[in-house]
């Protein structure tokens, strides 16, 4: 059965908002994760303009969903929702010498977040107090790492694991090249 092209464009902006608010994303954040200013994504939401292709690809990777997955009767009981490598964001501007994957879904950013980080030789990732009371989990999946929080400081090698407040000054130093599986929790 053929779709009808006024029930797409009718479905479209309620399903964006529905999207958007699924990954607990405020209309600001979409605007900076797809390039598309907050007034147009505004717009769109509402139905009062239509995107572009263009456009609509931009918002549909910042919301990590597929034009078909837009347009689908919400079903995800019988799905497997997978990111190839290519896909899994990242953060490039953040530490020295070091590539930060973002794992965990973007409604979990602030709350409990799982990140994929390899360092270069002298990588070091330092980090300002998250909440009060934010912990983090490190396993050392390659190389060897210093860890520093607060004044305690401890030394890792591949395999090991260490659980320490993130709530104060705390870094990750690499001993050369390394990658590391870190779990941030805030309270």
């Amino acid at each position: 059965m053929t779709e009808n092209p006024d029930d797409i464009l009718t479905r479209l902006p309620a399903r964006l908002k529905e999207a958007r608010r699924a990954k607990g994303l405020s209309l600001e954040a979409v605007a900076n994760l797809s390039g598309v200013s907050r007034s147009m994504v505004s717009q769109i939401e509402r139905g009062e303009s239509s995107p572009t292709i263009s456009t609509l690809w931009n918002l549909t990777r910042a919301l990590q969903v597929d034009f078909a997955g837009l347009l689908e009767e919400a079903n995800s009981a019988n799905q497997i929702e997978v990111l190839r490598k290519s896909e899994v964001p990242s953060i490039d501007n953040m530490g020295q010498n070091c590539r930060i994957r973002i794992l965990s879904p973007p409604e979990e950013a602030g709350g409990h977040e799982v990140y994929d980080i390899e360092f270069d030789k002298d990588g070091a990732l330092n980090s300002q107090p998250h909440a009060r009371g934010a912990r983090e989990q490190l396993t050392v999946l390659e190389g060897a790492v210093r860890v520093t929080s607060g004044t305690a400081v401890s030394d890792l090698q591949k395999g090991d694991t260490a659980r320490y407040a993130a709530d104060v000054v705390h870094s990750i130093v690499a001993n050369g090249a390394a990658r590391v599986f870190l779990i941030v929790k805030n309270a």
